[in-house]
This record gives C-alpha cells, structure tokens and sequence, in this order.
C-alpha cells in the first residue's frame, strides 16, 4: 500500500481572522507584525514522502537562504522529520517571506494534489463528542482566556514540551516589557518641560493640570523598569543589562540565546513580587479619566499641545524603527497592560510543569492578579461612562449576561444597564479580540417590566436537559480523575473536557426554563429577556425600576460608539459558569434541607411564598419554591425542601407575595446567605432573615455524602390521587398533605359565605382537570385553584378523600368507635372517641385534625353557606371512615360515619393539627 503524502502547515499572519492549520495556534495581527512587536514562533512541521522529500526540502531552503543575511530579530522553526533549520528573520521581512512560503507550499501542495490536513490529537472517548447536534453562538471568553494562547504543536505535549513554550512565554514577556517602558518613557518624555513651562506666563498646562496627567507614570515606569532588569538578569545571569539604558534596549545577541538555561529556571518569586506591587496601577485607573479629560480638552484649546499630543515618536526593535503616537494612545498602554497581566500569568502557570518549583508560586501570582483586576472592576463601577454627542456623560450602571427570547431562539446576550437606556449586544471574538456586535437597545423613559415563570417545556425537550445534565456530570467525574492528588493536567484531552464543560453549562443557561422580563417601550417596541434566577431577575428589576424613575429625557446613541465601548466598560467578563470557578474545596457536596416555616411583618394580607435558589453545578434542580399560603399577615409554610448540590457556595431566598387584585406576583425582598460547610452540619439550624417588610423563619441542614449520577429521564412528579396518604405525605416531608392543605386555604379564602359550599357539586370537567393537574404539575395546580370556581375546589377536596385507597380513619377502627358511640355517658363517650383519635398513624390523624378544624370555621358562617356541623358530617362522614367489610343494613353504617364525624366536630377541646415534623432546632441568630 502506497503511504498517503501529507503536509501540515501555517497560514501566514495577516490572515488572521482564518483558522491555523495547527491546532490551537493562532497567528498574530498585522499590526503587531507591521510595528516590529511579533513574537510569533512558527513551526512548520512536514511529513513527505521518500519520492518528494529531496525536491521541496531543496526548494525551501533555498528560499530561505535568500533571505537569511538580513535577519536578525524573528526566528522561524521548520521542523523537517528530525531535522532541525533555524533561522533568523527581520520583522519588516516576515510577512513577506511567510507569504512567498505560504503561497509557494499550497501551490507545490496543488501541483501533486495533496491538501492541507490539520493534526490533532485523537482522543478516544466520548465525552469529547457534542452534546447536541446544533452549533451554539457562544464563545467563551473567560477573564483568563480572552488573549490567544501560544500555538500548539501537533505533538504530545511532554514536559520537555511545556518548558519549550514557558521560554517562549518568557521571551514574549520579556521582549512587550521592552516596548512598553519605551512607551512609558515616551509618554514622560514632555513631562519636565511641561512642568517647567507651567511656571511662565504662556504655560501649555497648569501645575496642577500637569499632575493630573502624569500622576503615577513614573512609579509605573520604575515598578516595570525593577521587573525587566531583574527578569533578564535571571533568563541571562552573564550580562545584568540596565533596560533604562539605550544599550538595554537594543539586543545586542540573538534573543533566543537568552532561553538556552536549564529546564527548572525559576522565576516565580519575581511575579509574585510583582503582582503584590500592582496597587501603583490602582492610583493611575481612578484618575486615568480626570487626565484623558485635561488631555482633550488641552487638545481643542492649543494648538502648542496638540501639535505636541499628535505627534509623540517612540524607537522600537533593533533597527530603532520609530512609531508614531497620540498623547490619548500612549496614556492608554498602562490600562491595557494590567488587564494582560492576568493574561500572561495563566499562559505561563499553563505551561509550568506541575512538578516545577514555580508551579506554586505562579498560581498564587494568577490568583493576586485576578484579585487586583475584580476590585479594580467593583471601584470602577460608579466612573464608568461614555461621553454623549451633546456632553453629557452616559454612565453604565449595571451588565451582565441574560438570554433573549425571541423568534428566532433563545440567544445568550450582555445586557447592559446605562443612565437613560438598555442596550443588548452579543460577544463574538474577531482575530485576537473580543468585540461586541450590536442587537437592540430601549430608552428607559417610560419603559414598562412584567416577570413571570416559564413553564415547563415539552417532555421531549425535559430529557434533553436531564441528558445534558447527565453529560455534565460525566465530565466534571472525568476531570477529578485528572487533577486527583492535586496534580494539574496540561493534556489537550483535559482542555478538551473543560471546553465541553463550559458547553454544556451554557446551553443550560440558555435553555432551561427559568423567569422571564418582558419589557414594553413607549415607542411599542417590545423585548423579552430571561434570567438566570429569581433572585437575578429581582435584581435587574429594581436597578431598571430605579434608573427609569430617575430619567427625564433620554438623547439619542451613538449606537456604534455606546457598542464599541462596551468591551472596555463591562464589569461582568462571563456568565455565571460554575465550571470556571476555583477553590471548590470551601463548597458544599450532598443534600441541603431548607424548612420554609413562616413569615411575619406583613402590612398587607396577602397569600406567598418563598422561592429557595441554590449556585453550583447544575446537575440537580437548583430552584424550588414552597406552595402558596393561605391569605393574611403572617403566612405559614412548614415546608421541607430538599436539593442536591455540587459546588454550592450560597442560598438566595425571594419572598413573592400574591395580592387580591393585584395583577402579577410582587418580589417583597431578597437575602443571599452564604452556606459554610462547619456551621450547617447534620443538625437542623435556625434563621431568621428579613426580606423585605416580611421576617422569614427557616431551618437549615447539611448532610455531606457523595452524589449519585442524574437521572438521564426528567423526573416525573408522583401522583396524590389514588395513593395512600401516608405515601404522598412522606413524598412531600409534611404530616398534611399540600393538596389537602391548598384547597382548604383556597375555600377559606372565597368560599365560606359561598352558600351550599361542600353541598352543591362543581362542575364534573374542572374537577377532572385539576386532578389531572395535581397529579403531574402541583404548581399549575395551585395556580388554577384560584381561577376555577370555588364549589370545583371543594368538589376536589371531595374527590380526594373519596378515592383513597385506605380510608382516612382506618377501616379497623369502624367497631371501636361504632362502640364508643353507643356509651351513655357524654363525657366518658369524648374521652373514649379522643383516644382513639390519639392511636390513628401521625399523618392520619393531623390530616383528619385539620380538616375538623377547617369545617368548624365554614359552620361558623352558616347563616350565610347555609351549612351547619350536621349537613358538613353527612357530607364528608363516608368519604373519611369506612367499615372492614360491608353490612347488610347500609343505613347503619352511614349513621355511624355521619355520627363520628359530628361527635368529633362538637368537642371543645380537639387537639390542633401539627403539619410538619419536629425538628431538632439549635436556634441561631442573623
């Protein structure tokens, strides 16, 4: 069999919005390249054929001996079977020479017609494989991830291979600390005659105004200065090469002679040394807007300053090529270099080996860094603003990513929040950077908002999610076996399971149902957003409520300029991925209880509840809410709710309350509780927090254990029809059933002046109908008891005692108190029926308890439903007690039914029901 010809290959730099041939390398821009600041390193790596092999090789290399002589500064790698060419190239020459080669490579590829493969690394498993079918528009830029990461060669990535690209990573650092203290020194090079024309009388700038705008670039300059000198002097030990000198800044030897030291060259400790001076940038950010401001303005008003701000000449590469720059562009290099900083540590900690002695200290420098840039983000966030075409300044309040619903699908965007508007815009990565693409944007004057919940999705779109769920926790099982013991992984394989990771939490967020904001504009534009949670969606709402309430008149956007500048004032970098989150030793891994008790501080009666959301992975359901109370001022749950999670750090509450008239569901409050580990274990702990006007009683435990895999199917709500109370009050954790509970709350609410309530029947197909909708949705149950009629919610409640399997009085207990009826004295005949009452099981008999109590209170109003203790008896007595076995004489065993029923509703001193369990409650103040 004759072997197949195949040649992997690199496009040249200026195509850089195409893809390299070479997995996971990525070209530079040609900017970089035109202004000499390449540090690009190319590897050409050529599998021939015995019978083309000679010819090409001869070819290439004689094309680059041409070139040879003039190079001095790049550096290109054919890597030739196990042959080795290097060669030196000029940065003026490289794009030139790559484009001959490249066009000399996919001609000569035509000519034998052989195509270009790309080599990549076969992973066997099928975690790797797409979840779905359809493409998702996301890509992800993480805080860490947003600069392109060094190419890749198509080998095995060994150790020896690792230490190959951190010297490459160095050697890029070390040649961009070059350039930019050449432009720090440029931006002060007017410095000290603008500080001494300030003391004349035709001063350029103020004393004060000169301040301002070199404030902190000296000490800049001297913190970047210390790290060059002290990195160089580390990577070369022979030649300490002062980088404030003109020698400093030229190279004087081929560069990559600096790299040829020994594999485990430490240079933690300078980047940690580094990043704990980083607050110097923290001065410099706060009043870098006061000295763009004095430079444009100094700009209009003088000609003397903006001949001098637009024409600022920097020397770069060792032809000392001059660049030319403006004030504005040169005072914007420190902000562009910190936000790399992070950048060029997760580079560098990615390619240390985990054994090498900088591994530790490199990733305490990352964490630093992303620290510093987080503050820097939340102190920035009350001075980030646009300047509007009429002068005013347009402030951006509040970002974030959401998903819009439209007709098209379900989008994730970034939403973001300025003084007078909303402006929607998708992230697309273009070449090396991140950029925002315009979608649509409302005025915020007049802007109307209605939330709502989704509901749920069609079952076939249900399995889906539960599969992607499924998936996910496949891959984070597959990543703990790489990183077990602490080591990290740097396999492609492991990059690869991280990059499906991150998929498959996305489409999650987009897709799973959640609450949705429809917000109305004046103009009668209309949009529809989806958050992430309740406790999301509360949040965006009172930052619109508050910013439109304070805006009178809105100016029209520059919508191009308000987009463009998004990328720079985001404060939000990702969604909320779990997945890309660290120190998840600190969360919680098992079953969270939460007991929703009650609430109080109610200035309005209203009926509520509280939803209960969780964070980490979202293998599990992360949001559940408590059933509805009954109307009035203190509201009373007893409601247990059980989540597993993975990776939890906090619980967020939301108190929704439902008015009589009101025409949508009204967020109350909301609090966020951090969840520790050693201070929730095993036992029940008790809280009490304020959300809103409402004080919301709840009882939390923790029990660590290891979780099962999800369900790959949905799962599916268990029936309360036709089942034994005992077993839907053990599904729901209480001792009254919510059904039960539901509809005596809702008769309670509208039904006791309702005459003939219990007696006259509801309509037959209601009744069906929500007995269907409590067998497979209890929320959209719940929702229909306060729409339907209210004699189809007794007729419910009727329906359900009288299909149970067991009667709620056990059958065995039909002698003993036909018995007991039969004793003459009165009082000893109570004792005798109440302690009776005491043997039933637990749920039995507070289910039976409760109801007894309900019907006394519809009794109490019999004037108007015309339903006195008697006809109530009559009505439910053969729906709670039933004989063993069936009599002949029919009409004895209902006045048995009907006569307990009554003689149990006449005694004064029947217990209260209790509907939950105790708990065993450490109380514990918030």
């Amino acid at each position: 069999m004759q072997t197949q010809d195949r040649v992997y290959c690199v496009r040249p730099p200026f195509r850089s919005s195409s893809s390299c041939a070479v997995s996971g390398s990525r070209c530079g821009s040609p900017s970089n390249a035109a202004r000499g600041t390449s540090d690009l390193t190319v590897i050409w790596g050529a599998i021939w054929s015995p019978s083309v092999r000679s010819h090409d090789e001869t070819r290439w290399k004689n094309l680059v001996t041409t070139n040879n002589c003039q190079c001095e500064s790049e550096r290109i790698h054919f890597t030739h079977a196990v042959e080795l060419h290097t060669v030196t190239l000029d940065s003026s020459l490289l794009l030139l020479l790559l484009m001959e080669l490249y066009t000399e490579a996919v001609d000569y590829l035509d000519a034998y017609g052989i195509s270009p493969v790309t080599e990549d690394e076969t992973v066997d498993s099928e975690l790797l494989q797409d979840v779905f079918t359809e493409e998702t528009e996301w890509v992800s830029h993480s805080s860490l991830q947003t600069e392109p990461c060094l190419p890749s060669t198509p080998t095995t990535e060994s150790p020896d291979d690792l230490l190959q690209k951190r010297m490459v990573v160095l050697k890029g650092l070390l040649l961009s600390e070059e350039i930019y203290l050449t432009e720090l020194e440029t931006l002060l090079t007017p410095m000290k005659a603008l500080k001494a024309a300030a003391g004349t009388s035709q001063p350029v700038l103020s004393t004060e105004q000169v301040q301002t705008v070199f404030y902190q670039i000296p000490e800049l300059r001297d913190l970047h200065k210390g790290f060059y000198t002290s990195l160089r002097a580390r990577l070369q030990p022979d030649k300490a090469i002062d980088p404030g000198s003109q020698q400093g800044l030229e190279r004087e030897a081929p560069v990559m002679q600096l790299f040829q030291r020994e594999c485990h060259l430490s240079v933690g400790d300078l980047f940690l040394k580094f990043v704990n001076q980083l607050g110097v940038y923290r001065g410099f950010i706060d009043n870098y807007e006061n000295a763009v401001e004095i430079v444009q303005k100094c700009m209009q008003s003088d000609q003397r300053f903006r001949t001098l701000a637009e024409s600022m000449m920097s020397s770069k590469g060792s032809d000392s090529v001059k660049t030319k720059y403006t004030f504005e562009a040169l005072l914007y290099k420190p902000l562009d270099r910190v936000m790399k900083t992070t950048l060029v540590l997760h580079d560098l900690w990615k390619h240390t080996p985990p054994d090498h002695p900088d591994s530790i200290t490199l990733q305490e420098a990352l964490r630093l860094s992303s620290s510093f840039l987080s503050g820097v983000n939340e102190r920035s966030q009350c001075k980030r603003s646009v300047k509007l075409s009429r002068g005013e300044r347009r402030q951006l309040i509040r970002d974030g990513f959401v998903v819009d619903v439209c007709e098209n699908g379900h989008n994730l965007r970034h939403l973001f929040l300025y003084t007078d508007m909303l402006l929607c815009a998708r992230l697309t990565s273009a070449g090396r950077q991140a950029q925002y693409r315009f979608c649509w944007y409302l005025p915020l004057v007049g802007l109307k908002l209605h939330w709502t919940a989704e509901h749920l999705p069609s079952s076939e779109y249900q399995v889906k999610i539960s599969k992607t769920r499924a998936k996910m926790y496949q891959l984070k099982q597959a990543l703990q076996q790489h990183t077990k013991g602490g080591k990290v992984s740097v396999s492609r394989a492991v990059d690869r399971l991280r990059r499906k990771l991150e998929e498959c939490e996305i489409w999650l967020l987009t897709n799973t149902p959640s609450f949705t904001l429809d917000l109305h504009s004046t103009s009668g534009k209309s949009h529809t957003i989806r958050l992430f949670s309740l406790s999301d969606l509360n949040e965006w709402k009172e930052a619109i409520e508050k910013q439109s309430g304070n805006c009178i008149e809105t100016v029209p956007p520059d919508l191009l300029s308000v987009t463009g500048s998004c990328i720079k004032l985001r404060m939000t970098q990702q969604p909320p991925l779990h997945c890309v989150q660290s120190n998840e030793s600190a969360n919680i891994c098992g079953s969270l209880y939460v007991m929703v008790q009650s609430a109080c501080g109610l200035q309005n009666p209203s009926s509520a509840y509280v939803c209960v959301e969780v964070d980490g992975f979202e293998f599990y359901d992360r949001r559940k809410q408590t059933c509805l109370s009954a109307f009035g001022v203190t509201p009373q749950w007893d409601e247990e709710l059980v989540f597993q999670v993975d990776g939890a750090k906090q619980l967020f509450l939301v108190f929704v309350s439902q008015y009589e008239n009101g025409t949508q569901d009204d967020i109350v409050g909301r609090v966020v509780l951090n969840l520790d580990p050693d201070n929730i274990l095993k036992k029940w702990k008790k809280v009490t927090c304020s959300l809103g006007q409402a004080d919301v009683t709840l009882s939390i435990k923790y029990m660590p254990h290891p979780l099962e895999p999800p369900s790959t199917t949905p799962l599916v709500q268990e029936p309360v029809f036709c089942v034994p109370i005992g077993q839907v009050a053990m599904q729901e954790s209480v001792l009254v059933p919510h059904i039960v509970r539901s509809c005596v709350e809702e008769v309670e609410r509208r039904g006791l002046s309702e005459e003939g309530i219990y007696r006259i029947s509801g309509s037959s197909s209601q009744i069906q109908a929500l007995k269907h909708a409590f067998n497979t949705n209890y929320r959209e149950a719940v929702s229909k008891l306060r729409t339907v009629d209210v004699n189809t919610v007794s007729g419910t409640l009727k329906l359900y005692f009288r299909e149970l399997p067991l009667p709620l009085i056990p059958s065995e207990r039909f002698n003993e108190l036909a018995d007991a009826l039969d004793i003459a004295d009165p009082y000893l005949r109570v004792d005798n029926m109440l302690t009776l009452l005491q043997t039933l099981p637990d749920v039995n008999r507070n289910t039976l308890l409760f109801l007894l109590h309900h019907l006394r209170r519809v009794a109490e109003r019999k004037e108007e439903n015309k339903m006195s203790l008697s006809n109530l008896a009559t009505v439910f007595g053969p729906s709670l007690l039933r004989p063993p076995v069936a009599r002949i004489d029919i009409s004895q065993e209902v006045e048995v039914q009907v006569q307990v029923i009554f003689l149990y509703l006449q005694c004064q001193n029947l217990p209260e029901a209790v509907l939950t369990k105790n708990l065993d409650i450490d109380e514990l103040e918030t």
